[in-house]
């Protein structure tokens, strides 16, 4: 199998060598570039290889960028040190791809892989889906820290913080305070969900989303259900978690 080796530290490249070279003996590194106009410019004056291991910080910029300048038509597999959040958009676009540092077992796997089953060649448009997606992986979301609440006919702001729960009935949605104030709030509990931090607040069921330390008790239920009490708004007891949010919610108290 011959191989370009797209990556911009000679000690990283030095050791890809190596452990290709124990990994499989028979491939033959054809050459190493270090950014995306040296890359192009060796794809352009050389016949394509077998396969290129492809980093994707270079030296002049990121090496998607080299899709959008030239055709590849071999196997491609990237070589990464992006985190876990990153890593599953490369799963869910279908790329191959190696954590750095990259580990022997993991490299014999890949070029197993396409000793037996070549991949079909990546598009620019395939590294637009992939690049858009990775975008919003690493996007981080903003949570609300404070709401315009309502209060017969005042307007009031309400910190996050201060938060008991919502409830939602008959089309209102209504803010209820750890100090047992009830608010009225111009959202639906969908996009609520959008707008609370995840590990403080929680869908229970189609009309409540609780606040963590606003759950009092915890009382099991029929098949495998849970009641949950909640110390703060007075008037309502023994909540019901509904049935498709039980493992969730499991998992969301034991944080």
């Amino acid at each position: 199998m011959d191989i370009l080796i797209v990556e911009d530290e000679p000690l990283a490249v030095q050791k890809l060598v190596k452990l290709l070279n124990q990994t499989d003996p028979t491939c033959r590194v054809l050459g190493a570039t270090d950014g995306i106009e040296s890359t192009v410019d060796w794809l352009k004056s050389h016949a394509q290889p077998d396969l290129i291991l492809m980093d994707i910080e270079l030296s002049d910029g990121q090496s998607f960028e080299i899709f959008n300048l030239i055709s590849i038509d071999c196997p491609v597999v990237f070589t990464t040190s992006y985190d876990e959040s990153a890593v599953k958009s490369f799963q869910t676009n279908r790329f191959e791809y190696l954590l750095k540092p990259i580990k022997k077992d993991e490299l014999e796997q890949v070029l197993t892989r396409y000793k037996q089953d070549r991949s079909p060649k990546i598009t620019s448009a395939d590294i637009d889906e992939l690049v858009d997606d990775l975008r919003k992986q690493s996007r981080q979301p903003e949570f609300r820290s404070q709401f315009l609440a309502r209060k017969q006919q005042r307007l009031v702001s309400v910190d996050a913080a201060d938060v008991a729960f919502f409830y939602a009935k008959e089309g209102v949605t209504y803010l209820y305070s750890r100090d047992k104030n009830r608010y009225v709030v111009e959202y639906t509990l969908d996009a609520l969900e959008e707008f609370l931090e995840p590990t403080r607040f929680f869908r229970i069921n189609d009309q409540f989303i609780v606040e963590l330390r606003a759950v009092s008790r915890i009382h099991s239920y029929l098949n495998g259900q849970f009641k949950i009490n909640l110390e703060s708004g007075g008037i309502v007891q023994d909540i019901v978690v509904s049935p498709d949010r039980t493992r969730e919610f499991k998992e969301w108290i034991g944080r």
